[in-house]
This record gives C-alpha cells, sequence and structure tokens, in this order.
C-alpha cells in the first residue's frame, strides 16, 4: 500500500480512504448533474491545469471504468477516445487479463501514480500479474474538460506508440545464449545484453531447438527499418528496432542452446567499464575474424548505442579519412603536410583545438596531434563521393552487416561544399557506433574488411557483406604506423600508456548542437582485440573514452 491518501478501485466502486489528501467518495458510474434551464447562457470553457479535485476525480473515473471493463466509458474519460478504446479492448481480449484491480496513489500535481494487480488466463494457465504504472490528467482545450492524457504507456510503463499487450504461445521458444567457450549468458549475470538476449530470441528461438511456453508479451510495433535489416543514417533512440519483450512467464517452455560469439569475461569487463559513466557505450572484436566479444552500455537498460547508434564519430574518422588521403598521394608518412591554425572551404571557417598549428610539420605528426586544418586542406583536391567510396570499399560502411542482431553499419554520404570538409574530420553528415569505428580499427590492424557478427553466419546461413578491395600494403602500413604513433606519443598516450606490444589507437572529440561538452570517442587495437567507445559529453576522446577502452585492451 502506497502512503497517504488513495483510492483502491475495484469493479468500478471506489473504497475510499481518508489521508493527508482528505479524498471523498464519488458516485463514478451516476448521471450527470441536471443541465440549467434551456434559456441559461452557457458556461464558459474552463482553461489552466486541472485542480487537484478534477486530478483526482478524473483519475478515479477512468480507473474505475478500466478496472470493470467497460473500456468505451474509460476511454471517453481521455483525449484520444479512439486509441484508448482500442488498447483498453485489447487488454481484456487479446492479452487475456481479467480481474484487475487498480489503486491509486498520492497525486503529484497533475500526475497519478496508480498499482495494477490482474489475473491472465490462457488455455487452462492462470497467473497473477502486478505492476506499477502512472497517468497525468490535462484540460481539454475545446470542451475545457478534465481527461486522462492518453498514452501507451498507462496501459504498461514499457509500452509506445503502436507497441499492444499479447497473450499466447511464444513466438519464439526461448534460448540458453552461450559465449564461444560454452558459458551461458543471462541477464542477471550480463545486465547490458538484456536487449540482446532477446534480440537473439526472436531471431533464432525457431532455430536453437527448444519448444515455446505461454507467455505474456509486448508486440511491439512495426519499426522504421527497411525490409532488407538496414538502418538509415538518422537512426536514433526513437525509431530503432526494438524486440518484442516478454513480460510475465505463464508456462516455461524448453530452451534450445545459441552459441555466439560472445565472451563472458570481456562482456563483464566491458559492463564495467563503461558503468564508470553515466552514457557511455563499447564493443571489443577480433579483427582477425570479426568476432564480436562484447558489448556494454551505460546505462544497461535503453538504447543499444553500441551496436545502434548513430552519432557523428569527430577525429576517429580521420583513420579513413588518412586512408583516402595516402591513396590519392595527397599525404604519406615522412612527408610534410600543412596544419595551419585556420583553413576555410565551402564558406566555413576550421579551427584545430585551441587553435593550435604545426609549422613545417609533417602528416604523422597532424595525425598523431589530431590537426582538424591537415584534412580541411586537401577537400578541394579530390571529388565529393571520394570520401564515401572509401569507406565503403575498403572499410565496409553502409555494406548491411548481418551481424546476427540489430545494427547499424555506418553512413558517410557524399556531400559538398562545406559538409564535405566536414565529413573529412567526422562531423558533417557522417555517422557511426562503437561497433562501426572498432571495425575501422580491426581493418587498419589487419589490412582489410571483416564483417563483425555476433552469432556465425553458419546458424541461418546468411551472407556476410564484403568489401571490393583491401587497403593496399603501403596504406596499411602507414595507417598501423600512425595508429601506433598516436598511441604511444599522442593525443592517445596517455590513455595506452602501459600497453606494450603491436598498439595502435585513435581518438576523437564530436561537436553536437545543444550539448555543453563533445561527445568523447576512442577506437584502439592491440594485438587481435580491436575495441572502440563513445562517451556523450565526455570531452577530449583520451581523457573519457579512452581509459575505457585501455581497460578492454590490457586483458
Amino acid at each position: 500500500m502506497r502512503s497517504g491518501g488513495k483510492v483502491a478501485v475495484i469493479g468500478g466502486v471506489v473504497a475510499a480512504m481518508m489521508g493527508a489528501a482528505g479524498y471523498g467518495a464519488y458516485a463514478l458510474m451516476g448521471s450527470p448533474a441536471d443541465e440549467s434551464a434551456s434559456d441559461a447562457k452557457p458556461a464558459p470553457v474552463k482553461t489552466g491545469p486541472p485542480s487537484a479535485a478534477e486530478v483526482r476525480k478524473t483519475a478515479r473515473d477512468f480507473l474505475a471504468a478500466w478496472s470493470s471493463g467497460h473500456a468505451a466509458r474509460a476511454a471517453s474519460l481521455t483525449d484520444d477516445n479512439e486509441a484508448a478504446a482500442e488498447a483498453l479492448t485489447g487488454y481484456r481480449k487479446d492479452a487475456h487479463i481479467s480481474d484487475v484491480t487498480l489503486e491509486a496513489g498520492r497525486s503529484t500535481g497533475t500526475t497519478v501514480p496508480f498499482s495494477v494487480n490482474a489475473v491472465i488466463s490462457y488455455g487452462g494457465q492462470k497467473a497473477t500479474w502486478t505492476y506499477d504504472s502512472e497517468l497525468a490528467v490535462v484540460r481539454a482545450k475545446k470542451t475545457g474538460r478534465a481527461l486522462v492524457d492518453w498514452r501507451p504507456s498507462v496501459v504498461h510503463p514499457k509500452l509506445r506508440d503502436g507497441d499492444s499487450l499479447k497473450t499466447g504461445e511464444a513466438e519464439a521458444p526461448p534460448i540458453k545464449a552461450v559465449d564461444h567457450n560454452g558459458t551461458e549468458l543471462t541477464e542477471k549475470d550480463h545486465p547490458a545484453l538484456a536487449g540482446v538476449l532477446d534480440n537473439l530470441r526472436e531471431r533464432y528461438g525457431d532455430k536453437a531447438g527448444g519448444t515455446a511456453g505461454v507467455e505474456l508479451w509486448i508486440a511491439r510495433a512495426n519499426g522504421t527499418r527497411p525490409a532488407d535489416g538496414t538502418t538509415t543514417a538518422d537512426a536514433t533512440e526513437k525509431n530503432a528496432e526494438q524486440p518484442d519483450e516478454t513480460l510475465k512467464v505463464l508456462s516455461k517452455g524448453t530452451p534450445g542452446t545459441l552459441r555466439t560469439t560472445l565472451d563472458a569475461a570481456m562482456q563483464t569487463k566491458a559492463e564495467q567499464a563503461v558503468s564508470k559513466h553515466s552514457k557511455a557505450a563499447a564493443v571489443v572484436m577480433k579483427p582477425s575474424t570479426g568476432e564480436i566479444l562484447a558489448v556494454a552500455n551505460s546505462p544497461a537498460e535503453g538504447y543499444n548505442t553500441a551496436l545502434q547508434g548513430s552519432l557523428a564519430p569527430g577525429s576517429t574518422m580521420k583513420i579513413i579519412s588518412s586512408a583516402l588521403l595516402i591513396d590519392k598521394e595527397l599525404a604519406a608518412w615522412g612527408k610534410q603536410h600543412p596544419c595551419p591554425k585556420y583553413a576555410a572551404y565551402g564558406g566555413w571557417k576550421f579551427q584545430n583545438d585551441k587553435k593550435f598549428e604545426i609549422k613545417n610539420g609533417t602528416f604523422e605528426q597532424s595525425f598523431a596531434r589530431s590537426c582538424n586544418t591537415a584534412f580541411i586542406s586537401q577537400a578541394a583536391k579530390f571529388g565529393d563521393d571520394a570520401l564515401t567510396q572509401e569507406a565503403r570499399d575498403i572499410f565496409g560502411i553502409g555494406l548491411n552487416w548481418q551481424t546476427g542482431v540489430p545494427s547499424f553499419d555506418g553512413a558517410v554520404p557524399v556531400q559538398t561544399d562545406a559538409p564535405k570538409a566536414a565529413s573529412l574530420i567526422g562531423q558533417g553528415g557522417v555517422r557511426m557506433n562503437p561497433l562501426t569505428m572498432a571495425s575501422v580499427a580491426s581493418t587498419v590492424r589487419t589490412g582489410s574488411f571483416h564483417q563483425p557478427f555476433l552469432v556465425s553466419p553458419s546458424v541461418d546461413n546468411r551472407q556476410l557483406a564484403k568489401a571490393s578491395r583491401s587497403l593496399s600494403p603501403e596504406a596499411a602500413q602507414q595507417l598501423r604506423k600512425l595508429m601506433h604513433l598516436t598511441a604511444t606519443q599522442g593525443t592517445a598516450a596517455e590513455a595506452m600508456a602501459g600497453l606494450g606490444g603491436d598498439t595502435g589507437a585513435k581518438t576523437g572529440s564530436a561537436e553536437v548542437d545543444g550539448q555543453k561538452k563533445p561527445n568523447g570517442w576512442f577506437t584502439a587495437y592491440r594485438g587481435d582485440l580491436a575495441a572502440a567507445a563513445v562517451v556523450p559529453e565526455g570531452g577530449h576522446g583520451g581523457e573519457s573514452a579512452g581509459p575505457l577502452v585501455a581497460q578492454l585492451l590490457r586483458g
């Protein structure tokens, strides 16, 4: 029971208990008050926020109607009659929920929390289901009535627009996901994998050999992803594909075993590393094969930025841009290269961090210090589509990766004028995530693109993406030298300190409108491990994402 004034709504009858709010009893289903005489002037339409009394009564009337199964009556007390009626009807018809008891708690302003205690019945199976939700009361502009502000989350807090509740035989049998060594991966042990595990069940449940049970689940609305499974460059948390989610198990099915490429120990380490930040995402992979070893996000619940994020990568993009300049013979290790304080292109004036410059410097010095103008100054020397082709043909960006779970494989669109120049330093229309940037570092490490994957393609005979060409031996050698210099003497040196062997790294900071600090990026490899991370609003990548990635590479 919640503290303070509250009201239990059972079968349309309100049992009021006096508390701090001084609630009174209402006859919810009675007739409205007598109308005024026909010649009376119409009452003025009320304006402003609903009063406390209106909030309490509207919430009570709505909860009572919902509880008693009068979906149409409850819907009429909302500001979206049609959507509310459909959801509340489906609550009983499609989700097979009955005996609904709703208990209102103390309101805060126009928001009223409430608890739900109900019974789910299907195929001879029964289960009690309890959860908490809340509603808000608003005033209708035209009529002045106090109404429930309708949204799917009123029915259940995890519902979004277009989602619905269903009860029945599960659409996919449960799975027992294991890492590449056979260690079971559970949401309890690895909270950051909750969404990934749901995706794996949805995609591979019928292929892993299990049998389905009876469940109550959220049937997600059709997403915005194209039929081929790709994601557009403007993917966001709002439109990213989300898996169906089980809310209550009435009878357990028999799980089938699904082997993944993940490494349980590395997954634990990645989750610990990102948890040091309020927001962060990281991916660890094996460059020689493309196997994904760890995926972690902070917070653990919610959007999978590590695999599905679509963010400007900042100066980590200079790895691809450097490959382009080397291929075009516009830059090379040991050759002089301009790094002025400013460089203009397409009507924009670009500058370096703190307006530094390198006089009579070389290209490797510009790369190691992350000189923006060293790249902007070359924008006029190649075609508008050159960077797009380099990213796609060598690094596999935008080739519709088939990772085994929903993922975004990056975007480097063809741009002109100032955005073309900005793309060279990871701004403009360029969009990446930790998965794609770990793959970029991996391509440098091995010299060729190996599409990342989390489930072996042999499980479902899917085709992995293949780049049309590898890095030339000369370009691969120069890029590895550039990244090693950055890791040992450049902007990544502090984070990578103490990591010996075959290492390479690149830092990045991406400016985002409306943010006080840029997003911090870092991608690196050490031997046959590659990792990348982003820390939103983390500032300089070497200081925020760098220590996170270095921790993952320490082995």
